[in-house]
């Protein structure tokens, strides 16, 4: 019976491409997913033998810290350089969608408040 190795939802092109070639190196036999058309499931990468379950599932927890490291020393060269993504650079490139974020956080601890505010009357 196959197995769900990885779910697409949210994952970036080049680690599901990685992932593809990953199990294919592996010589572990795979079929793949699609999204459903209103985005009900995401799609997925399925192994299709029991018997490499263990073997993929192995190989993915290698591949998923490497990428790990990969990423946080990206990140930390990128602070270095000081081309790190801040809240400051995200205002000053998105200030509508910053300013709509803040507004929607503060309607929903109004919500969040409101019973309390009621009880209290």
């Amino acid at each position: 019976m196959s197995k769900l190795l990885l779910n697409l939802r949210n994952v970036p092109d080049d680690e599901a491409d990685d992932v593809r070639a990953l199990l294919d190196a592996h010589r572990i036999e795979f079929y793949e997913t699609k999204p459903s058309m209103w985005g009900v499931s995401a799609g997925g990468i399925w192994v299709t033998e029991d018997a490499d379950v263990t073997n993929a599932k192995h190989a993915m927890a290698d591949y998923q810290q490497q990428r790990g490291a990969r990423a946080r020393d990206e990140y930390a060269a990128a602070k270095r350089e000081g081309t790190a993504e801040t809240f400051v650079s995200v205002l000053r490139a998105e200030p509508g969608r910053v300013a709509l974020s803040v507004l929607a956080i503060l309607f929903l601890l109004g919500l969040v408040a409101l019973p309390i505010i009621l009880l209290r009357g």
